[in-house]
């Protein structure tokens, strides 16, 4: 049981897919065994177990950094509600940068390899980490789906966590930038029920402006609640269906692409190192 959110990690299985044959490993989740003491002693138990479970998350997840640093890859973990339209961004984007730019995925779902399967179809290589009754990955999870992924050195790193707004906020997972999908069929008031999700990003995809004419959604106002709980969050607005603010969206990655790929070359040798781990 996961102290931080309640959740049980142990069912948690990574399916590397290897052309036809698929290939699954279960991997330790985040749990503590109950027992019965006094409540102040529960108490301090759990804040306890947190604090390490916490500490034990972030050493991997500096790890996991320090990889794609000096590989120059550029790591993204992209958060949200369920239904805010996430795989269908990633397959969007994967598509318009075919040819351009290697690109690999990580699928974080509680149950089915369905999203990973449609990642495939675009051709990018793609992992997929059920994590049953847990709510989100953590960063051991995504060292252990990373040997299986071919992903070069220079590459993009796309890791869709599970539909989420709460505890995927506060496990690191290696990434250079947590990206929040809200799509305009959800509240306006998402910022302020979940603040420390939007504090945690740094960018914020409103997604799903081709519906705008259909919804009372006030643009201005999700925009300004987000600003204040972040008052430095970029905020992009497009639609990955109709393709409206994609080449926003695209740009932003090209920039982070190519800061990831100056630091990495300032690194020099670790950068080959680096490659071969991730392949």
């Amino acid at each position: 049981m996961c102290s931080t959110c309640g959740c049980d990690g142990d069912g948690a299985t990574i399916e590397h897919h290897h052309g036809h044959h698929h290939h699954h490993h279960a991997v330790e989740g985040c749990h503590t065994h109950s027992h019965s003491t006094a409540p102040e002693a529960e108490r301090v138990r759990r804040v306890a177990v947190e604090q390490d479970l916490l500490a034990r998350n972030n050493a991997q997840a500096a790890a996991n950094r320090q990889l794609f640093t000096q590989a120059g890859v550029l790591a993204l973990n992209l958060v949200s509600s369920p239904g805010s339209g996430k795989t269908t961004l990633l397959v969007k984007t994967i598509e318009r940068l075919a040819g351009q730019w290697p690109v690999a995925v990580i699928e974080g779902d509680q149950q089915t390899s369905l999203d990973a399967q449609r990642i495939r179809a675009t051709g990018a290589p793609a992992s997929q980490i059920n994590t049953g009754k847990g709510c989100h990955l953590d960063a051991t999870m995504v060292a252990d789906a990373l040997p299986a992924l071919p992903l070069a050195a220079g590459g993009l790193l796309l890791i869709e966590n599970v539909g989420n707004l709460v505890c995927p906020a506060a496990f690191d997972l290696g990434e250079a930038h947590k990206v929040v999908v809200l799509s305009v069929t959800e509240g306006e008031d998402k910022p302020l029920k979940y603040p420390d999700m939007f504090r945690a990003a740094d960018v914020m995809l409103l997604n799903k402006c081709d519906l705008l004419p259909h919804l009372n959604f006030d643009v201005a106002q999700a925009e300004a609640y987000a600003r204040q709980v972040h008052p430095a969050i970029r905020i992009i607005r497009l639609s990955a269906t109709s393709g409206e603010g994609m080449d926003e969206w695209l740009a932003w990655l090209q920039q982070q692409a190519q800061a990831c790929q100056v630091i990495a070359a300032a690194l020099g040798g670790g950068r080959a190192a680096a490659a071969s781990s991730l392949a």
